[in-house]
């Protein structure tokens, strides 16, 4: 476990020095800050867990650092004060403050409110990863590692909104894999999955950072090229299938299976409906079913009748 990282934020030297030596004594990593400017100041440049600081202290007072340190960073704040009357808990907490304690400080009571903060800190780290993971989840086919169907909608309306403002060029790629059914009828469903694994393996190789990637039900892809014409398009498009060349699956010992993906393309023209652009790539892709499968079929807006 890394050493937890803590700034002390006091005006008083005595007091400010005290705190540090006892909290490195007690295994923890602190530095100090001789009022808040100083504070923010050491925040931009070193990582923090944790900020103790006083209250009163000339020019920004801690509950105004408490404030903006919560607006700017992931960073837990414990106060203390020697004015009780002054300020309440409920000030302290409503400007994001973890823990509020008096002076004079006991250390002994310091190090239990720490350990308390701290633990608070790893439980929101856990659900905070825990809820990512079930967004993920959430937006991803387990099986190919692609995004699903439901994003799909969710991301092409995004770009297609951007596109509209910005006119951006927008493409979209629809692939299915050839002769699937059968494969999966004559080896079953278990060798028909690693199929889908190597062109959802295949597909996000291919892909730049700006692309997406998405299974869109049974043996049905999809690409979404923001910023790309049809031309650049129909590179993406050739390299996918280039790629699965070199990919085979032996369903069956002595029995070697290649995999080909019949492609449909099309490029987004202005203030058109989703719908219209999703089933032009849909008619572009069977058409190469058509034309013999294994193949890369072009429709334009102004190729449809």
């Amino acid at each position: 476990m890394m050493t937890c990282k803590i700034l002390v934020v006091d005006d008083d030297p005595s007091i400010r020095e005290s705190m540090k030596e006892f909290l490195n004594i007690s295994g923890y990593d602190a530095s100090l800050a001789k009022n808040a400017e100083d504070a923010l100041e050491y925040l931009i440049h070193h990582p923090v867990d944790i900020v103790i600081t006083d209250i009163m202290m000339d020019g920004m007072n801690g509950l105004e650092l408490t404030d903006q340190i919560k607006k700017q960073y992931d960073i837990k704040v414990i106060v203390i004060t020697g004015f009780s009357a002054d300020y309440s808990y409920e000030e302290a907490v409503n400007k994001g403050a973890s823990d509020f304690i008096f002076k004079p400080i006991r250390f002994e009571e310091l190090i239990l409110r720490l350990k308390r903060v701290i633990k608070e800190r790893e439980l929101e780290k856990e659900r905070n990863e825990m809820l990512e993971k079930l967004k993920k989840m959430a937006i991803t086919d387990a099986l190919t590692k692609l995004y699903n169907s439901r994003y799909f909608y969710q991301q092409l309306e995004i770009e297609v909104g951007r596109h509209n403002r910005y006119k951006h060029p927008i493409s979209l790629m629809l692939l299915d894999i050839d002769h699937f059914k059968q494969f999966n009828d004559s080896y079953g469903h278990l060798e028909g999955d690693k199929v889908l694994m190597i062109l959802g393996k295949i597909i996000r190789c291919c892909l730049r950072k700006s692309d997406t990637g998405y299974r869109y039900g049974g043996e049905e892809f999809t690409i979404i090229l923001p910023e790309t014409n049809i031309i650049d398009a129909e590179i993406v498009a050739k390299r996918v299938q280039e790629t699965l060349k070199h990919e085979t699956i032996t369903p069956l010992p002595g029995k070697v299976h290649n995999i080909t993906v019949s492609i449909g393309i099309t490029e987004y023209v202005y203030g058109e409906e989703l719908s219209e652009f999703i089933q032009r790539a849909d008619k572009a892709m069977y058409q190469s079913k058509a034309n013999g499968r294994n193949q890369i079929s072009i429709i334009l807006n102004t190729d449809v009748e």
